[in-house]
């Protein structure tokens, strides 16, 4: 067999799926839009890398702390500017906001800044601008009184949903020390900083989440390919007849496959390109991307243009390699021979005999055979979409009894059990794929999340700002604010023994006696006495410093930036306090000072902690308590208390998931309907015929329905088993041990079949138009 024999037949196929009339021309495009729609998922994941990878170049080119002293400049200069860090978060969402000090003519522009906005003034994100605008802004707007006077390009953004801005300021200098503000003269990456490299079970979630979210892909785009198979064959036979042999009409039957596929890549890249316009109004969990950034890698789009085709052609010779193809008809239409059942259970086995070798790695045995990896992986999917025509195909045979429209759907179901599989193939592949990832993540979602030690009990809130406001009046500004029911401020600073670069030095903590209670264990207390606290790690240190009559001094300065600390002698008559850990979980050495015993001259130095309890029946309350420190403090910081806290690794990776399992959904759903009309339309005669002869709409419909539901529920059977399975061996490779998170399996499970019982819905307004008299009607 030469080239230009296949070449020949393959485009004669080609021809006959273009200019075959109405039938030939609706299932060509029917295979176009399903192979199109698992193109376009292609384009866009190859399409991710990239996009992901712009988003953090963005990101680093405007980089603004170093978090090192030895990178930033010491003092002032034309090429230098002070930075503040005003970041927030307004209803579950981050807002990145700076405060700029222009120190020269030369200070460096943050990328996407045309120029330095006055004090007073911000240029703002499109997205904040818009939300600021907006009614459900109101409250940010009182969080950020300054007048917009521009907008940040795309360069200054790492996406288009992003809220940040930039707002100009005066006498950030002083703020210097605080951590909060920095002199800098560039924007971009420290040269200390080191990307974080992904630990062997990172790198293996990473690898499973790929090859579970692109399974369904190749599952659905091999479906596809074999739109319209019986009406194929009977065309096939009329071949026979005028004179073409069995491999001369497999070989034309690939071309159509051919034809539909290389439609398919057309209609792909034109759902990719409409998809990638989407995708710029889109946000996943604080994700969004710029359109001009989702570009396909060359090398994996190439490999797209021509897998797509080759796969196409290879499945329909594979599929007619058990059909025999006759003058006179096509002997599928009798009963197919028993499938084997041998070979299939070999694909599993031979995935979980790649995966065994890795078995208990974990994170101290070495990296995973990423080979390896994918192909055990890939090999155990694959055995779902082999196992189920034969589990479908063994159940159907034994079951006979019902009513007329079970007998009608078992019936078809025996006569064409591949179909049906083939149906709910991509369907099954995903959530045996998904329960096994729900399995893994589960199981070392322990090890990537660590106690905070926080008492979310006692606050829910923790408020970091500067001010020379008295206490009083600054507990009394958070208690009066809205949604929230206290308010303990306690402030801090340290006491040393010399004013500048002190070798020995303590932390202090001043605040009224309630205040003072929630940081240490007073057994009395009165304003205006000071507390030296006994039985912390640091007893023997505090009672070497804080000596009667000794002269320390308050907040003491380590560069020559600061000013030097106010002198203090240390009174006699020092009373005692035992430790408690404060809300965050910080148990406090060093010494306690009431408000009335606090010096006039180490006010100035004071750094206020303000822990907030909230009412949760107040909406927006947090919210409000962001805008009194934000009115109190432009540079403060809040954070919300939480009991645990995960690596922004796993968090990262669990948010690919959620974006990627959200594009394969819509796939599936897509795809599903596709191929449910495409098997109607093949139906109609059948159907038109059987309402002629006065078969009732509603046996007929539920006879639909049940072919749907019988492989759906076989096919999810399957998918949990496998899944479980798969599930299991992934945590003996990570050394953990093995639990099942029966929800999770039980929630994969019903949106599988939640996803079928839509599509199912949406194909009964087709189905009753097809179910016609006047569709027996032919030419």
């Amino acid at each position: 067999m030469n080239a230009r024999q296949w070449t020949r037949d393959l485009g004669m196929g080609t021809k006959f799926a273009v200019t075959g009339g109405r039938e030939g021309l609706v299932r060509v495009l029917l295979t176009a839009v399903g192979v199109g729609l698992g193109v376009a998922l292609l384009l866009l994941t190859t399409a991710l890398p990239s996009a992901l990878q712009a988003r953090d170049d963005r990101g680093a080119a405007r980089d603004d702390f170093t978090y090192s002293g030895e990178t930033a400049p010491k003092k002032a200069a034309a090429d230098t500017l002070i930075i503040g860090r005003r970041d927030s978060t307004y209803r579950n969402r981050e807002v990145r906001g700076r405060l700029l000090e222009p120190e020269g003519a030369k200070a460096p522009l943050p990328p996407g800044v045309a120029k330095f906005p006055e004090p007073g003034d911000m240029v703002v994100s499109p997205a904040l601008d818009k939300l600021l605008k907006s009614d459900s802004g109101k409250l940010l707007r009182e969080r950020l009184p300054y007048r917009i006077t521009g907008t940040i390009g795309r360069s200054g953004l790492v996406g288009p949903t992003e809220l940040a801005y930039y707002a100009g300021a005066d006498g950030l200098e002083k703020r210097l020390s605080g951590g909060v503000a920095e002199r800098i003269n560039y924007f971009g990456p420290s040269q200390q900083n080191q990307d974080d490299k992904l630990d062997p079970v990172l790198l293996l979630l990473v690898f499973i989440v790929f090859i579970v979210l692109l399974m369904p892909v190749g599952v659905f785009i091999a479906a596809a390919v074999r739109f319209g198979g019986e009406r194929r064959d009977r065309r096939l036979a009329a071949l026979r007849l005028v004179g073409a042999d069995g491999r001369m009409t497999r070989r034309i039957a690939a071309g159509e496959a051919l034809a539909g596929s290389l439609l398919g890549l057309v209609f792909g890249t034109g759902f990719f390109l409409v998809g990638r316009q989407l995708a710029g109004m889109l946000e996943v969990r604080d994700v969004s991307v710029w359109p001009g950034d989702l570009n396909p890698s060359p090398a994996l789009a190439l490999l797209v243009a021509v897998a797509v085709p080759a796969a196409a052609v290879l499945v329909t010779l594979l599929a007619l390699r058990g059909v025999v193809i006759e003058p006179l008809g096509v002997v599928r239409t009798v009963k197919p021979p028993r499938r084997r059942l041998w070979w299939r259970l070999l694909l599993p086995v031979a995935g979980l005999g790649l995966l065994y070798p890795m078995i208990g790695q974990g994170n101290h045995n070495g990296d995973f055979s990423k080979w390896m990896v994918i192909g055990g992986t890939v090999l155990v999917l694959v055995g779902v979409t082999a196992l189920l025509p034969w589990i479908v195909e063994a159940v159907v045979a034994r079951m006979n009894s019902g009513s007329v429209s079970w007998q009608l759907a078992i019936r078809r179901l025996q006569v064409s059990s591949g179909a049906a599989a083939r149906l709910v193939n991509g369907i099954a592949v995903a959530v045996a794929g998904a329960i096994a990832l729900q399995m893994l993540f589960a199981g070392i979602e322990s090890e990537y999340t660590k106690d905070t030690g926080n008492d979310v009990g006692r606050a829910q809130m923790l408020v970091e700002l500067h001010g020379d406001m008295p206490l009083k009046e600054l507990g009394r500004q958070f208690t009066q604010t809205k949604g929230v029911r206290s308010a303990a401020v306690v402030s801090t600073t340290t006491v040393g023994d010399r004013a500048k670069n002190p070798e020995d030095s303590l932390a202090v903590a001043v605040g009224s006696c309630a205040e003072l209670r929630e940081v240490a264990t007073l057994k009395s207390c009165r304003n205006g006495e000071i507390y030296r606290i006994v039985g912390g790690s640091y007893d023997d240190e505090t009672k070497k410093i804080a000596q009667a009559g000794r002269t320390l001094y308050f907040a003491p300065a380590y560069d020559g930036n600061q000013p030097p600390g106010a002198a203090w002698k240390v009174p006699a008559g020092l009373k005692t306090a035992g430790p408690r850990e404060d809300p965050i979980g910080n148990a406090r050495d060093g010494l306690l000072i009431t408000s009335g015993a606090l010096p006039a001259a180490a006010k100035a130095g004071l750094e206020h902690k303000v822990f907030v309890s909230l009412d949760p029946s107040v909406t927006d309350a947090r919210e409000h308590a962001r805008n009194t420190a934000a009115r109190v403090d432009p540079l403060s910081y809040d954070f919300t208390l939480a009991a645990s806290d995960q690596s922004p690794q796993f968090r990262s990776i669990r948010t690919g998931l959620f974006v990627g399992a959200t594009c394969v959904l819509v796939l599936i759903g897509a795809s599903l309907l596709v191929s449910q009309l495409e098997q109607l339309r093949e139906r109609q005669k059948l159907l038109s015929a059987l309402v002629a002869f006065g078969t009732r709409r509603r046996t007929l419909t539920l006879s639909v329905l049940w072919q749907t539901a019988i492989p759906i529920a076989l096919g999810l059977a399957l998918a949990s088993t496998i899944g479980l399975t798969l599930g299991a061996v992934l945590l003996k490779m990570t050394n953990l041990a093995v639990t099942v998170d029966w929800w999770s399996v039980l929630s994969m499970t019903g949106i599988g079949a939640a996803v079928v019982l839509v599509v199912t819905l949406l194909s009964l307004p087709p189905l009753l138009r097809l179910m016609r008299p006047d569709g027996l009607r032919t030419e």
